[in-house]
């Protein structure tokens, strides 16, 4: 079942995105709202468990706090050129403070990481939630229009 829900999960996630980033004209920038879409995902694969809006799956939980982990992980790499697109929504400070970008992205990998390994009941996911939004934040705050 777990695996079915995944599916079902990224086929209607990857469809939304497709649609999201209609337009986008620069493949760099494309490659990195995939990768913040990614994120995206995932999370909210967490966070409806923590709403109870769909089922507890430790597993799922899990896979999807490893998921943030490998997204966050090539983050860096993925804004490491100056590339930009009217769809867009990087501000130029990324790549004026590029060190503070990387140390979020580096937070919110460990804080994913560690999350994938302590998520064990439903009552994990609250603080799990809480944990990775508040990096979501930090960078969105500073670095998203």
């Amino acid at each position: 079942m777990t695996r079915s829900v995944i599916a079902v999960g990224f086929i209607t996630a990857t469809s939304g995105i497709a649609l999201a980033h209609s337009g986008v004209k620069n493949a760099a920038v494309m490659q990195r709202m995939m990768g913040m879409s990614g994120i995206s995902e995932n999370m909210k694969v967490i966070g409806d468990m923590a709403k109870g809006q769909i089922p507890f799956d430790g597993d799922a939980a899990r896979a999807a706090a490893l998921a943030i982990a490998g997204y966050a992980a090539q983050t860096p790499k993925l804004f490491t050129a100056f590339e930009m697109d009217p769809k867009s929504e990087a501000k130029p400070e990324i790549w004026d403070n590029f060190s503070d970008f990387m140390a979020k992205s580096m937070h919110m990998e460990t804080v994913a990481t560690d999350l994938s390994a302590s998520i064990q009941e439903p009552q994990d996911l609250g603080p799990a939630v809480a944990a990775l939004g508040e990096t979501c934040r930090a960078c969105h705050k500073a670095y998203r229009e």
